[in-house]
């Protein structure tokens, strides 16, 4: 088995919050990652893929081509945006590292051309990242974050 991994960058804001805290809570579970509009990371996500090498290419799978499905799937629709309110399939999840990892493993799940999703691995900072290697993890979405999370704003 051959494992290849294609590296990529976005830049994204979001907030961490929960609908169901009270506001002392969220700001005590999610300290300065709950600020009120929200904060921006620079992340590096790593997509590996594993597979035997193909005997006329020499690939598990073209990098370019995972490239262009990494932009398609997940790059074009979360860089510069605001996690938690401009990305449909986020809508309503706590944009954690966690949980953005699963998020990006169901929108590349399937669309590969050859190989095998093995890992994501997204780096919040250069010392927060997670890993997710396609284990069932069930994503709570709280319908009521959207309209909660900037309550009082405009006021």
């Amino acid at each position: 088995m051959v494992y290849v991994t294609r590296k990529a960058a976005f830049s994204a804001a979001h907030r961490l919050f929960n609908p169901t805290f009270t506001d002392e809570k969220n700001e005590r579970v999610f300290d300065k990652c709950n600020n009120f509009y929200g904060h921006g990371h620079n992340y590096v996500l790593e997509v590996t893929v594993r597979g035997l090498p193909d005997p006329e290419t020499g690939y598990v799978i073209d990098l370019k081509r995972l490239k262009d499905i990494l932009d398609e799937c997940i790059i074009d629709k979360v860089d510069h945006k605001h996690l938690n309110f401009d990305v449909d399939f986020l809508l309503g999840i706590i944009p954690t590292v966690e949980n953005l990892c699963v998020a990006f493993w169901q929108q590349l799940e399937g669309r590969l051309p050859s190989g095998e999703l093995h890992r994501i691995r997204l780096f919040e900072s250069e010392h927060n990242l997670a890993d997710y290697h396609g284990e069932p993890v069930e994503l709570v979405r709280w319908p009521a974050i959207a309209e909660r999370q900037f309550e009082g704003a405009l006021a």
